[in-house]
């Protein structure tokens, strides 16, 4: 019996399902005969990966981290797994905890925090909590397509919002607009910093890329409709994938400009883990004329390699294409008068509600 190739599927990121790398045996897909699909028969695939949503029985929400390139100490993710698909997502391999494929399942099995407003109301309440900005999004987008019935994410906000409590998003979702009302609010009090991810103005490049992700068009207008309603909101173009979408970096920063950016910054493509061979097969299968010289590209920019984690390194990369892409940024930012992403929101409003049977302070 042969083996089923694996091939790009309508709606999804990924090329395949494959093995996480804690698993100690490989699957394979054979075809026994009993079935071959014609290959313009999207409709059969599109069935047999249908998303399924299950809850995630954390014990805790916020997430600490102690590097030194990213500007907060604490975050939380209200989901694992991620349908946008983006076939570039460095959260990807995080899967393989799970015991499942950062590949398909990671744009399929999706779990979410269903008590986490609940858990982080209890972890703010600790006498010992010192308040910093909370990141949301930053693993995976807080507003993927499950948050529209689940609201996770909003019941998230209304926490931060009672307590006063600083809170920087990034997402690259129109589904923010609907917690417009809280963001709002807490703009007023500066404890929002927002940042909307646009990786390339080129739908076609999107579709492939990013499938079940916002338009380019409708992260614009979502930026923009952030900005009149008074929520400051900047562009976040990443990644950056040397070759392949980085030759629209200054196209990108004018039209969020345009869009009312007040922030921007940039990452240069990270591929940790599973993700390097994924990434191959991707643009393999959409990109062949051009998949080597991509890679090439990102290899000049990492040392030899398609990834390094080295601190100070990861996110903007080394060597000669690397300094040409942070000097690009940097000219059309100044050019367009678009400062850095900076995170100054206030942490001295932060104060815990009174809780249900508590008594008010006699003075």
């Amino acid at each position: 019996m042969d083996a089923i190739p694996d091939r790009a599927r309508k709606g999804r990121g990924a090329i395949g399902n494959p093995m996480g790398r804690f698993d100690l045996s490989e699957r394979i897909a054979i075809d026994d005969g009993w079935w071959v699909p014609d290959d313009d028969d999207e409709s059969y695939l599109a069935q047999k990966l249908q998303t399924k949503i299950r809850p995630d029985a954390a014990r805790s929400v916020i997430s600490r981290n102690q590097s030194p390139d990213i500007p907060f100490d604490r975050s939380i993710n209200p989901y694992r797994g991620c349908e946008h698909g983006c076939v570039y997502c460095f959260a990807r391999p995080s899967h393989s905890f799970l015991g499942l494929s950062p590949g398909l399942d990671f744009e399929t099995r999706i779990f979410f925090k269903e008590h986490a407003a609940t858990l982080l109301e209890k972890e703010l309440r600790k006498p010992k909590y010192k308040c910093a900005p909370m990141a949301l999004g930053v693993n995976t987008d807080c507003y993927q397509p499950a948050e529209r019935e689940l609201k996770i994410t909003r019941s998230i906000l209304e926490v931060l919002d009672a307590f006063n409590h600083p809170v920087s998003i990034i997402t690259k979702s129109a589904g923010i607009l609907r917690d417009l009302d809280i963001l709002s609010s807490m703009s007023k009090r500066n404890l929002v910093h927002i940042m909307i991810s646009v990786t390339t103005l080129d739908r076609d490049l999107a579709r492939k890329m990013e499938p079940r992700a916002a338009t380019p068009e409708r992260r614009l207008k979502t930026l923009k409709a952030l900005n009149d309603a008074g929520v400051p909101t900047g562009v976040l173009a990443s990644p950056m994938i040397p070759g392949l979408n980085d030759p629209e970096l200054e196209k990108i920063l004018e039209a969020c400009g345009e869009a009312g950016a007040v922030q921007a910054g940039y990452l240069l493509l990270r591929l940790p883990y599973e993700l390097k061979e994924m990434f191959e097969d991707w643009l393999h299968v959409h990109y062949p004329d051009r998949a080597n010289h991509v890679l090439s590209l990102i290899r000049q920019c990492r040392s030899g390699d398609l990834n390094s984690s080295e601190f100070g390194k990861r996110f903007t990369g080394e060597g000669a294409y690397a300094e040409i892409i942070r000097q690009r940024f940097h000219v059309a930012q100044k050019k367009l008068g678009i400062p850095r992403r900076v995170l100054d929101l206030d942490c001295s409003q932060f104060e815990p509600p009174l809780a249900n049977g508590d008594q008010l302070g006699l003075f």
